[in-house]
């Protein structure tokens, strides 16, 4: 064996065996890598909450400032100060967020006990509207119940809130008790309240209010598992209802006939609001013509800070600003039949999907009669048109939704899990148990990196 310079024998080294190569995982592009990012983020366990939450005070924010900007004309027109609607609007949203926060912080159990107060409540006001001396009828309908002064309250908004709980928790009971294979319990005494509600809406003539409260029903029936030919049946019967109200009706005919206009008609349905919606929308381009710098509202189109208030945001914020309010009433909507979906408590799968059914046909009927797809109905925007009847009931849906997905499991968890901010006290353990604070703790890694000689 030879030797090595320093006399000892050389160290057997060991061959060295290639290793196996190792297939690399495949690259992802970038939009790929912002997909699967964004499909994280998308099934956080708060995902639907903040939905909830950011995009309710987004359109309500917006909706304050296209009320400004929509109002100013017709307040000018009637010899009242620029900001007066806006002004109404701003309290009735503060008030509607002292709702949203009460009802996003209330327990489930009592959501539900105030299901038959609110029922109680609005059937008793919808029977004031009726009474001579009492009601006040705006533009042709007998909705309205005068508070004095300019302040009025519409009580059939409140009862699309009523239905929601009341019908919710309804179910949620004979479902705990294995009652809803039975059609008879299915339907009553669910449908005749319903049908009550209906009766009283459409004594004052609101058919547009009628049909958001129908949609409620129909999402309530179908979330309970309703078998098609029960459920076919109550839509047969909703429909006919609907077809021959319509029919003995001029107004709503000229209403019916005015889907699709695109010009002045001479005649009962001269269609003058609607081809004006269409021209708004028109002429406002990709971004608009600017923020308060509408044709239309002066004077050409009726109802421009209420009903028509989307064909104002696209004349003046384009089509940019449209889909931006299209885009926050999706989020909400996905955020809501989430909420539903995730749910193990039946009542809350049941008031949460009735919310979501509300909102969603009642933005679906606005949208599609500016857009000239529907008939005028005479129903506002949820959160975004003017009207504090139809915002407080809302913002108190709002938190309901708010509440349940502040409730999920998943949601609970995740909160429970959050670090304290700023020195923020840790709940559980005083004094020598409580954790140190997070400046503190900053601090001392800073100290002891210096003392290393780390720069």
């Amino acid at each position: 064996m030879p030797s090595s310079r320093t006399g000892k024998p050389p160290v057997q080294r060991a061959s060295r065996r290639p290793r196996p190569a190792v297939p690399r995982p495949p690259r992802e592009n970038p939009v790929q890598r912002l997909c699967t990012r964004a499909r994280r983020a998308w099934d956080r366990p708060l995902t639907a909450y903040y939905l909830i939450l950011g995009g309710s005070v987004l359109i309500t924010v917006l909706g304050l400032v296209m009320v400004y900007s929509a109002s100013q004309i017709t307040a000018l027109q009637l010899s009242l100060p620029g900001s007066y609607f806006f002004r109404k609007q701003f309290l009735a949203a503060l008030i509607g967020g002292a709702l949203l926060f009460a009802a996003s912080r209330m327990p489930v159990k009592l959501h539900r006990a105030l299901a038959y107060p609110i029922l109680a409540g609005a059937v008793f006001l919808m029977v004031l509207v009726q009474v001579p001396g009492i009601g006040v009828a705006v533009n042709g309908n007998q909705n309205w119940i005068s508070l004095g002064g300019s302040f009025q309250i519409q009580p059939s908004e409140f009862g699309k809130l009523a239905l929601v709980l009341w019908g919710a928790d309804l179910i949620a009971r004979k479902q705990e008790r294995k009652l809803l294979t039975q059609w008879k319990h299915m339907l009553v005494p669910l449908v005749p309240v319903a049908f009550l509600l209906l009766g009283l809406i459409m004594l004052g003539g609101d058919m547009g209010t009628a049909i958001i409260l129908t949609a409620i029903l129909f999402g309530l029936l179908w979330l309970a598992g309703a078998p098609t030919r029960l459920f076919a049946g109550v839509l047969s019967v909703a429909a006919l209802i609907g077809v021959t109200l319509i029919k003995t009706s001029p107004n709503r005919m000229a209403r019916l006939a005015c889907i699709g206009a695109t010009e002045p008609k001479a005649g009962v349905a001269d269609c003058w609001q609607a081809v004006h919606g269409i021209y708004a929308l028109a002429s406002g381009g990709l971004f608009g013509s600017g923020l308060g710098a509408s044709v239309e509202k002066w004077g050409q189109l009726p109802e421009a800070h209420t009903d028509f208030i989307f064909a104002v945001t696209g004349e003046e914020l384009g089509l940019a600003g449209t889909l931006s309010v299209l885009a926050l009433f999706a989020a909400l909507g996905y955020a809501g039949i989430r909420v539903a979906g995730r749910t193990e408590d039946p009542f809350v799968r049941y008031a949460a999907g009735g919310v979501t059914t509300w909102i969603t046909a009642q933005a679906v009927i606005n949208i599609g009669a500016v857009l000239g797809l529907l008939p005028i109905a005479g129903v506002p925007l949820p959160l975004f048109s003017y009207g504090g009847s139809a915002l407080l009931p809302t913002m108190f849906a709002i938190g309901l939704l708010i509440a349940f997905a502040r409730d999920e499991p998943a949601a609970r968890a995740a909160l429970a899990m959050r670090q304290p901010r700023f020195g923020r006290k840790r709940a559980g353990g005083s004094g020598a148990e409580r954790g140190p604070r997070r400046w503190n703790t900053m601090r001392r890694r800073a100290s002891a990196a210096r003392s290393s000689g780390e720069r």
